[in-house]
């Protein structure tokens, strides 16, 4: 895969295993290895979250657990969902379905933004 924040040739990921997954219903593709965090990097996606009070938009910030922004839901299926997965520890997989948090209608346009 080549994204678009992604250097060619370079990093220890085999560019030859691609894994399809979504992020809050967009489908995008990474590779096998990464992190939801550096593939949604790789494709362009920053916008990952919104503050709790506030809901301020919130990017990604570190690379670990230590992450306090990228708080995402996993999806497996109706039933089975997970919350508060931070995407710098959550490895990619084919089929991998994410989506945001504290955030309504949608990511990027947030009625909650109203309180600040």
């Amino acid at each position: 895969m080549s994204g678009t924040l992604r250097i060619s040739g370079a990093g220890r990921l085999s560019q030859a295993k691609t894994a399809r997954f979504s992020f809050d219903g967009q489908s995008y593709t990474g590779i096998e290895g990464d992190t939801l965090a550096s593939a949604l990097l790789a494709n362009g996606v920053h916008l990952v979250g919104r503050s709790f009070k506030y809901h301020r938009p919130r990017g990604i910030l570190s690379a670990g657990a230590e992450e306090p922004n990228a708080l995402v839901q996993i999806v497996r299926d109706d039933a089975r969902k997970t919350p508060n997965v931070r995407a710098t520890v959550q490895e990619l997989y084919d089929g991998l379905a994410a989506n945001s948090q504290n955030r309504w209608p949608s990511l990027s346009f947030d009625v909650g933004a109203v309180n600040d």
